[in-house]
C-alpha cells in the first residue's frame, strides 16, 4: 500500500476554530493513518512539503450542475446525453483543481441519465474526477421551476422536463429516480430566476402534493433536496422533511427558526446572487429573470444577512452551471460579505457539507477518514480570499495537483 506524508505549515481540520501546525500527515492508500507533530515514514513513503501552505480537507459543493448551461439551456438540452456527461467530465475535472473533491449534482435537464453514468464511471475508475453524488433530475409540478416547457413552442413535445400533477405520477417518478440510481430526490416547490413562466415568489406544490414526494422518498431511503424561494415554500419544505432548502432566496425570521429546530440545512448559494446582481447592471441577464430579480434581488441579499446570523445548518453550494464553474470557489467569499466568520464558511464547504451529504468518511482532517486533502497559500481564517489559491488537491490518496504550478 503506498503511503505519503504530507509536511503542513497550518492545519485546518474541518472542525477547530483555529489553525494548527506545524503538522504531519500520514497517508496510506487512500485513508489518513495519523496525524501529528511527527509521524511514522514507512519504507518508501513520499514526502510532500506543504509547510508554506495551509492544508485543509478537499472542499464540498453541495451544489451543481454538471450538465447544464444556463447561458446556452434551451440549445444544449437538444445535445445528446453523452455529449452533456463529457462536457461535465470535462468541468468536474476542472473543478478539482480549485480543490474540490466532492460534488452533489443537484439535476440534468436531460431524459436519460448522464449524471448517474459519469458517477458511476469515476466510481470503477474508468475516468478520473471528483466524487460524484447526485439527483439525476429535477422533479416539478406543471408550471414549476423544473418544468422548461416553457422555453419551446407549445407544438414540440421534448422530454426534458420530469413533471407531476397527481400523486401516483409524483410516487412513480420518485421511484423511478430511485430505480435508476439517483443518490437524492430533487424538486422544485417555487418558482425560480432563469426559468420562464414561473415566480420564486410562488409555492408551485401544495401542501399533499409535496408530502406525497417526501413520504415516498423516505419510503426507499433517499434524502430531498427543495428548490425553494418563497418564504412560505420553505416553510413547506421544512414541515415535510426536506433534508437540505437550496437557495432560500426569500426564507425569512420564522422560517429559518423551523430550519433550526427540524436540523434541516441550508443551501443559500450565494455567488450566484453576486453574478445575477453583475448581469443585472451589464444588462446581460436573460429576459425572464429579470423582472423577477429587480424586485426581489434586496429581498434576497436581506435573507441572506438572516441566514448568516442565526445558529442554522449552512452548507456550501454554488449552483455551477448556472454561471462558470471557475467562479464557484468564490462562494467562501460571498459567505464572509453575507456576514459568515471564516470559520463557518470554511466549515461549510467541508464538515457540515459532509454531514449534509451524510458521509462521516469526509470533510475532516482526521486518522480513519478520506484522504481528501487540499493546500492553499495564506490564512484563510485571517483572509478568506486564500481558498482561491489553491495549488495542491488529493482525492483518495492520489495527487491530482501540486504543490506548485
Amino acid at each position: 500500500m503506498s503511503a505519503t506524508v504530507l509536511l503542513c505549515g497550518r492545519v485546518f481540520d474541518g472542525i477547530s476554530e483555529e489553525l494548527a501546525g506545524p503538522l504531519e500527515i500520514l497517508v496510506e492508500g487512500n485513508r489518513i493513518i495519523r496525524i501529528g507533530p511527527s509521524v511514522d515514514r514507512p519504507s518508501g513513503a513520499s514526502l510532500i512539503d506543504l509547510s508554506d501552505r495551509t492544508v485543509s480537507p478537499g472542499f464540498i459543493d453541495t451544489h451543481v450542475h454538471l450538465t447544464m448551461d444556463a447561458a446556452n439551456l434551451v440549445q444544449q438540452t437538444l445535445q445528446s446525453s453523452a455529449a452533456k456527461a463529457l462536457q461535465g467530465l470535462s468541468l468536474a475535472r476542472e473543478y478539482m483543481n480549485y480543490g474540490f473533491t466532492t460534488l452533489r449534482d443537484l439535476g440534468s435537464a436531460d431524459p436519460e441519465w448522464p449524471t448517474v453514468d459519469l458517477r458511476n464511471a469515476i466510481n470503477a475508475g474508468v475516468v478520473q474526477g471528483p466524487r460524484l453524488i447526485v439527483a439525476a433530475h429535477i422533479l416539478s409540478a406543471s408550471a414549476g421551476h423544473g418544468d422548461l416547457r416553457g422555453f419551446y413552442n407549445p407544438r414540440w413535445t421534448l422530454p426534458v422536463s420530469a413533471i407531476a400533477d397527481d400523486a401516483g405520477s409524483i410516487k412513480a417518478l420518485v421511484r423511478r429516480e430511485h430505480v435508476f440510481g439517483s443518490d437524492w430526490i430533487k424538486t422544485t416547490n417555487t418558482g425560480g430566476y432563469f426559468s420562464a413562466g414561473d415566480d420564486p415568489a410562488r409555492v408551485t406544490w401544495f401542501d399533499d402534493e409535496m408530502e406525497v414526494l417526501t413520504a415516498t422518498a423516505r419510503q426507499l431511503g433517499m434524502p430531498v433536496a427543495v428548490h425553494t424561494g418563497a418564504a412560505e415554500g420553505c416553510k413547506q419544505a421544512i414541515r415535510s422533511g426536506a433534508r437540505s432548502l437550496e437557495h432560500a432566496y426569500l426564507i425569512d425570521a420564522e422560517a429559518i427558526e423551523m430550519a433550526e429546530k427540524a436540523g434541516s440545512y441550508i443551501v443559500p448559494t450565494m455567488q450566484m446572487t453576486q453574478e445575477d446582481l453583475h448581469e443585472l447592471h451589464a444588462g446581460t441577464l436573460p429576459c425572464q429573470a429579470v423582472w423577477k430579480f429587480s424586485r426581489d434581488n434586496e429581498g434576497i441579499l436581506a435573507s441572506q444577512r438572516l441566514i448568516a446570523k442565526s445558529g442554522a445548518k449552512i452548507a456550501y453550494g454554488t449552483d455551477c452551471g448556472m454561471f462558470p464553474f471557475s467562479h464557484g470557489i468564490l462562494e467562501f467569499q460571498a459567505m464572509v460579505k453575507a456576514g459568515l466568520s471564516p470559520v463557518r464558511a470554511l466549515k461549510a464547504g467541508t464538515s457540515v457539507a459532509a454531514e449534509l451529504l451524510g458521509r462521516d468518511d469526509l470533510g475532516v482532517l482526521a486518522p480513519g477518514k478520506l484522504a481528501d486533502i487540499v493546500a492553499m497559500a495564506g490564512d484563510p481564517i485571517a483572509d478568506i480570499r486564500a481558498t482561491a489559491k489553491v495549488d495542491f488537491v488529493m482525492k483518495d490518496g492520489n495527487v491530482y495537483r501540486g504543490p506548485g504550478p
